[in-house]
């Protein structure tokens, strides 16, 4: 029986790998024809919540995106070598999350061939018209960025393109937040606490994605990353988690500041079923304590915990944005304070929201479109970080 060498298994392990999330990215595409043949009428969507479990994908994708970029912005504008080691592979990240989050989003539009209508009639005073603008400069800033760090004769450029991709990744991110602070039309949105929120929600989930897939990386290629390095960046980690539960506590407080918000936050808070599950144990504890825990403990603290935080981050995140998203949109507007008012249409109702298959199938989608995108850039352009000696990071 002959025997493989531990090269040609990983290849084929690799190949697996690929074959995975191929599949993964076909049955969202699957979920894409049901809903184009039988209509939104197969999810769980309605005329009041009409952003479902895909959005949640599809912004933890643009968010993390963005949120990513971080480690290149710390290592080519403020000149950490350490970080500036691991740009190139936020590069790519960058990439592969924002082309699957907005592929989500597009096909999740029921008609997505009408993007050209809002190419073609642009229109000035919509956010979602901005955002054309912000994803494909995305796209383009981050691609060069990319070219001068790993073209030798570019590479004086480096640091003038990192400047204009951390710029553009703030832009981007509050062009995401400014979706929600201007739609006046439900009240867990409309406050102007949303953009900054979403920036430094980006700075922790993008960290802790660029962890998962850099622990990847050194497991695959059978190394462990520098103690020093992987110190720094729990840490920061850390901070950034801190400052991000921070926000959302803010937001939280500045509604129940409102007395036109009371009956909004109880529903969220206490009230409104699995909603306020999903964000105490969700987010607040698994999401946020948990890490923390595992961060900063003095016992804990060592590779594989940092790895287990950066995951329980990411689901936390998933929970945060179905409760900011769906709940949200679950909520009635209170269009009369003080008054009641109904009609036929089931106005002032809870909304009702049971995620159906093809929605997962869908997010999913765009997570393994990321998946093959980062896989294969990894594989083809050798994206692994370059370790540097401890005394010069």
């Amino acid at each position: 029986m002959a025997s493989h060498s531990p090269q040609q298994f990983k290849t084929r392990l690799f190949y697996a790998l690929l074959a995975a999330g191929g599949l993964v990215v076909l049955m969202g595409l699957y979920a894409v024809h049901m809903m184009d043949e039988q209509g939104h009428i197969i999810t769980g969507m309605n005329n009041q919540i009409v952003w479902g479990v895909p959005h949640v994908f599809a912004i933890f994708l643009i968010v993390s995106a963005s949120g990513v970029l971080n480690v290149s912005s710390i290592g080519s504008v403020f000149n950490k070598p350490a970080y500036k080691a691991r740009a190139p592979l936020a590069g790519l990240l960058s990439i592969a999350m924002l082309a699957g989050g907005l592929t989500v989003l597009m096909l999740d539009l029921g008609r997505p061939d009408r993007i050209i209508v809002a190419a073609t009639n642009f229109n000035h005073t919509s956010v979602f018209a901005w955002n054309i603008f912000l994803y494909s400069g995305m796209f383009a800033s981050v691609a060069v960025y990319l070219w001068t760090m790993m073209e030798q004769r570019m590479y004086p450029w480096s640091k003038p393109a990192g400047f204009i991709v951390f710029i553009w990744r703030f832009v981007l991110t509050t062009g995401t937040g400014v979706i929600f602070s201007f739609l006046v039309a439900r009240q867990a949105y409309g406050t102007a606490i949303l953009p900054p929120m979403f920036i430094v929600l980006s700075f922790a989930w993008g960290l802790a994605v660029f962890h998962l897939v850099q622990s990847a990386i050194y497991q695959w290629n059978e190394k462990s990353l520098d103690e020093h390095v992987q110190k720094r960046m729990r840490n920061l980690m850390g901070v950034f988690v801190i400052a991000a539960f921070y926000f959302v506590v803010a937001y939280h407080l500045t509604n129940l500041y409102f007395a036109h918000q009371a009956g909004f936050e109880r529903f969220i808070l206490r009230d409104g079923g699995i909603y306020p599950l999903l964000l105490w144990i969700g987010y607040v504890f698994i999401g946020s304590l948990l890490p923390l825990l595992l961060i900063f403990h003095p016992s804990l603290g060592k590779s594989k915990h940092v790895v287990a935080a950066s995951l329980l981050i990411v689901l936390g995140a998933l929970a945060l944005l179905y409760v900011f998203i769906i709940g949200g949109q679950a909520f009635p507007l209170n269009i009369f304070p003080g008054y009641e008012s109904s009609s036929s249409f089931g106005d002032g109702q809870i909304g009702l929201y049971h995620p159906s298959i093809p929605e997962v199938l869908l997010g999913l989608g765009g997570v393994g479109i990321s998946f093959l995108i980062a896989a294969i850039g990894i594989r083809v352009l050798d994206f692994t970080p370059r370790e540097i000696p401890k005394a010069s990071s």
